[in-house]
């Protein structure tokens, strides 16, 4: 992902927080602050037949200090036109094996339990549930806006990395 792609990417990113599934945020940032808040890698789009963006996953670290640099928070998000065709799933798959490549041993994140399609992709690739955080935040946008909001939290191990 590059600053060029960042005109679909933030298309995808608006469209998941108008939904109201994918995240407690309300608006996207500047390409600058999401490229700052992130890692470089791994850092992923996703592109159709046309070379259009379909897809992106990207991370941040969990903390700065030095017991915590291979733990990650991240984040997936598919196009809604392309949910349900294994954009998500590929993407997943290869952030994985990114994350392990780069020396994560870790990769977290926080999941709305609505959002049982998120919950098994995650699952099939290795994610385990680690607990619910209950009534963490008010969603501002989409079907729940004005609610409190559960989250599900889940992490996944790596099979290479932190096994020592």
């Amino acid at each position: 992902m590059t600053a060029q792609d960042w005109a679909q990417v933030e298309l995808i990113f608006a469209a998941g927080i108008a939904g109201g599934e994918a995240t407690f945020e309300i608006a996207t940032p500047s390409w600058a602050e999401f490229d700052a808040a992130k890692l470089r890698e791994p850092r992923l789009i996703a592109v159709d037949s046309a070379g259009e963006v379909i897809g992106w996953a990207a991370a941040s670290p969990v903390s700065t200090r030095a017991a915590y640099r291979g733990v990650i928070e991240h984040s997936v998000y598919v196009a809604p036109e392309h949910q349900g065709r294994g954009v998500g799933s590929a993407l997943l798959s290869r952030f994985v094996t990114d994350a392990d490549a780069a020396g994560f041993w870790t990769i977290q994140s926080s999941i709305f339990p609505e959002n049982t399609a998120s919950l098994r992709l995650h699952e099939k690739h290795g994610f385990r549930v680690v607990g619910r955080r209950e009534r963490i935040a008010r969603s501002q946008l989409g079907p729940h806006a004005g609610q409190w909001r559960d989250t599900v939290v889940i992490e996944r191990r790596s099979t290479r990395n932190g096994l020592a």
